[in-house]
């Protein structure tokens, strides 16, 4: 599947001066969103993501996403595997599990977001399921931002990246953007402006 073409044909590869939840800057950017918005086209790319973790032999019970951005992606990804979907949201300092959502001890649980940048967001899910018993099988998401080694891809884990190794990330591609501090930013120094695409815009 080609995943970039999924997301130019979805126009949710973005192309101008952004501002990332990092505090980064980027001359591109990933919407998932728009990806997302049509379920037909979303259960493809899910899909494609499943027979990956099947085929790594992964027994998974139930996909948590961390709210609110990696929620579709899960929801879909759980419907492709025929499991349960449930999701964490913030809380001050870390993520928690509400809305009645109950996790056993030692399920299996595959926390899956839309993107993994740093994956901070998505450890931050990890160690809220743990807290309650589960046991966090893998992580999984549509793309990679490159920080992060997935299955089956070319880029090595980089310092930045938040994830124990010990656990598989599976995701369908590799997007490795530049990236430049506010600093360093050729765009800003142009006089253009970053502006904040995402869901904390």
């Amino acid at each position: 599947m080609n995943v970039e073409q999924a997301y130019k044909d979805a126009n949710a590869l973005l192309e101008g001066h952004f501002l990332l939840a990092s505090g980064n800057h980027s001359n591109r950017y990933l919407q998932s969103a728009k990806v997302l918005e049509y379920p037909k086209k979303a259960s493809l790319l899910t899909d494609a993501l499943a027979d990956m973790i099947r085929d790594a032999g992964i027994e998974v019970d139930t996909v948590c996403a961390p709210a609110l951005g990696g929620v579709l992606a899960g929801y879909e990804l759980a419907r492709s595997l025929d499991v349960r979907s449930i999701f964490v949201e913030k809380k001050e300092g870390g993520m928690e599990l509400r809305r009645g959502f109950e996790v056993s001890p030692g399920e299996k649980i595959i926390i899956c977001e839309d993107i993994i940048t740093t994956g901070g967001s998505a450890l931050k899910a990890a160690k809220a399921i743990e807290a309650l018993g589960g046991e966090v099988v893998a992580f999984a998401s549509l793309a990679n931002r490159g920080f992060c080694k997935r299955v089956g891809g070319n880029d090595t884990s980089k310092p930045e990246c938040a994830l124990p190794t010990d656990v598989l990330l599976f995701a369908l591609d590799d997007f490795s953007f530049e990236m430049y501090t506010p600093e360093t930013c050729p765009m800003c120094k142009e006089g253009s402006t970053a502006v904040k695409p995402g869901s904390k815009g």
